[in-house]
Order: C-alpha cells, then structure tokens, then sequence
C-alpha cells in the first residue's frame, strides 16, 4: 500500500485539502467554498463544515487506510479565543481586522523590538489582547491550530509560522518576556512547535468521522503564504517564489533571519532556513486598470519580449510604494505612452519585471543570499510574454512551480511528520 499525507488549507473563500505521496506526486485533492455554510467568513462552525467536507470529497477518491499525516494551513493573523473545551467564545478576528483600542497598540509599540511582526494593528497579538479578558477563556488560537485540533484533541499547540505576528521570537524559539510586560497573560498563549512536528495522533471522534486509521498523526502546519512557498518545490537558500497576482510579491529562502521594518519584512523560520519577502503595491490590479483580461491575452501575443520599449516605467495605480521602495507618496510612473496599445502593456510589464529585479536585490542588501532560481505562481505566471521578459530582467533559472495549492505545501509538512514518526 503506498502511504498518503493529506495537506489542508482553510482560507478566505473556502477548505482545499491535498492527498500526498511519499514522492511529492499528487494522488487527490479537492476544494469546497466557505459560503455554502453560510454568508459568515468569521464563523469557526463554517470553517470546520468547509474542512470536513472538502476531506470527505477527497478521502471518497483516494485509500483513506493509507493516509497516515494530516497538517492544516490557515490565514495568518487570524486568532479566536477558545474555552477549556476547545469552544470559540467570540468571533474571531480575521487576519485584515485591526483592533482600534489604543491602548493595546501603545502597549505593544512600547514593549516590541521595532524588528518583531507584532507591531501594527493586524498583529496577532493585539488580537490575543483584546480577547483575554473575555469570561471562561483558556487560549487564544490561531486559525490553524483550532482546525488542527479538531483533527488532534489538542486545543494548546501552534507553529513558529503562525505565532510569529503573536510576537514569538522564531530565532530563541520561545515566547519573549517582553509580551507579558504588554499586559498579556502568557498562559493563555499555546505551546509552539516547528512547522512539520507531530503534535499527536487522530482524536477518536475525527478518526470515526472520516473513517481514518487512528495512528495517523497530526503535524504542526503553518501559514497560508509559507505553504504557497512550499508547494512551488523551492528547497534551497536562494530559490525565490514571485506571486504574480493583484499584487506583486516576492519571497526568498534565506540562510539567515532578515529583517527590515521599514519595507514590512519580516522572516519565517522554515526549518534551518528563512523565508524572507516584500510586496510591491504594483501587479495585476494596476493592469486591469489599463485593459481587461482578454485584451491582455490579445496584446500579450503581439509582444516581442527580446526587445525593450526604452521606456522606464514604475506601474502603480495610486501614488505610493511600500517595497522594493519604501515611499508613501512615490507616483505611478507611466508615460510617455506609445501609440499602440501591445507596446504600452509591454512598458508595463518590463517595468514590473523591473520592480521584480529590484526586489530581490534590495533582499540580498539586506542579508539574503543571492537569487538562484524564481517559482512563479498567480494569474501573471501563465502569460509567456511576462514570463520571458522576466527571465531576461532577472538572469536566472525559471523552474516550474510544482503546485500553486497552499494545500500541496502544507501536504509536505505532513509528510515531513510523518517520516520523523516512522509511518512512511
């Protein structure tokens, strides 16, 4: 029988889970939408229907007697408080909420290293201190880790990824004492373990429930974004992942933390490696301003990508930038405009091929090794015109993205669980 891990990922619109060979081969995956539970993204209930019955579809196609990992990816940011039970007792606030108690945030800027991911009013932590207070709490949990629970029993376990904007210090690898002087109370905080590190066996109820072996192990998962990164195939120090979707982001696998408050980064720990990254305010949503969908496809096919326009364009749809320039008022920069429309699109896709290449440097000043290879993934990835122009600006190897599924990269961590408990 060849063994199989399973990869879920719980995001903004819906549950997709992945069934994984040892061999990173794909054996099933599936995808259910969050609003067939009901109009409510903030609502734990509807997440677990969607996770079950994305798990159900899938474990219906594949031997569900030879699944032995199961590790969950969540929004990051996303935290609801939880009773003694594993209970929600409130709403949970959603990766984008911010919490607009001023208080907290003054508590926070005062204790956090200006370094730490904690800062701002998104920060899981300012989240995790807005609910402490609340009747018969026993834990703050992330997304992830509640999803992860309901598979394990284990309402106290989370991952360096998802506690990093909680204000763990993913490089001493514990909880900072500078978040108890924030007036948090740190027990109610969960134990972290490593991205891929098994947290413990299937509960009773959720091996009957889908009708899984019982020694199969749940492992510690991760992020939404770090599992995109991980299902690309990008491995090593100096392979980058380049999101080509409304925005333009950027990320690299490090040898080392990197940290730069100024253009927002910030590092997860992957392991003995960092994974590293920016995003620019320019991409896909600024070319929609300009053409739609199909006409973009039309002039794509008319682009000579071996040849420059000569125009140095910086595509942003408003003024102002946040990486690889960190510039609130900075403007869009895009004329003089040619006279056909193929040559204009072709300015602004050298000038985001530009931007890209900017990026990576500005990550390498700031510590990261050099730019090896770049995974693409986003609707941007698919045009070839883009794509070759990219290659030109950048220099360096273009291998596939093996999947562009957060799931497929969270299916990874279960495997890496699952050989470390000797069950593949």
């Amino acid at each position: 029988m060849m063994p199989l891990v399973i990869g879920i990922d719980i995001g903004t619109s819906g549950a997709r889970a992945v069934a994984m060979r040892p061999d990173f081969s794909i054996a099933g995956q599936s995808a259910v939408r969050l609003d067939k539970f009901g109009p409510n993204p903030r609502s734990p209930s509807a997440w677990w229907q969607a996770v079950q019955a994305a798990l159900t579809e899938l474990l219906s196609g594949v031997d569900r007697t030879a699944v032995r990992a199961i590790a969950v990816d969540g929004t990051s940011g996303t935290l609801l408080p939880v009773d003694g039970a594993g209970q929600p007792l409130a709403e949970p606030l959603m990766y984008n909420d911010k919490v607009d108690d001023a208080g907290i945030l003054a508590a926070i800027a005062r204790k956090a290293p200006d370094a730490s991911a904690a800062h701002g009013a998104t920060s899981g932590l300012a989240k995790a201190l807005r609910f402490q207070h609340l009747p018969d709490i026993a834990a703050v949990l992330h997304q992830a880790d509640w999803i992860a629970a309901n598979f394990s029993g284990r309402f106290d376990v989370s991952d360096e990824n998802n506690a990093l904007k909680t204000g763990f210090d993913v490089e001493a690898r514990r909880w900072p004492d500078w978040i108890a002087a924030t007036g948090m109370r740190m027990e109610l905080l969960p134990d972290v373990v490593e991205p891929g590190d098994v947290t413990g066996t299937l509960a009773a109820a959720a091996a009957e429930l889908f009708g899984l072996p019982r020694y199969a192990v749940v492992v510690a998962g991760t992020t939404d974004g770090c599992a995109s990164f991980l299902a690309t195939g990008a491995t090593a120090a100096g392979d980058g992942v380049t999101a080509l979707g409304s925005s333009l982001t950027i990320k690299i696998l490090s040898d080392r933390p990197i940290s730069a408050p100024r253009f927002g980064i910030y590092s997860h720990r992957l392991g003995d490696t960092w994974l590293a990254g920016g995003a620019s305010n320019s991409g896909g949503k600024v070319l929609a301003q300009h053409f739609s969908l199909a006409r973009i496809i039309e002039l794509s096919a008319a682009i000579d990508p071996t040849t420059e326009t000569g125009l140095d364009y910086y595509p942003l749809g408003a003024s102002g930038e946040r990486f690889p320039i960190a510039d609130p008022t900075l403007p869009p920069r895009l004329s003089p405009r040619p006279a056909e429309d193929a040559d204009y699109l072709k300015a602004m896709f050298e000038g985001m091929a530009a931007i890209e290449a900017l990026g990576y440097r500005r990550l390498t000043e700031l510590g990261a090794p050099a730019l090896t290879s770049v995974r693409s993934v986003g609707g941007g990835a698919a045009n070839p015109a883009w794509t070759a122009i990219r290659r030109r600006k950048l220099g360096v190897d273009f291998p596939p993205a093996l999947s562009d599924e957060a799931a497929a990269g969270t299916a990874r961590l279960a495997l890496k669980g699952a050989r470390k408990a000797g069950l593949v």
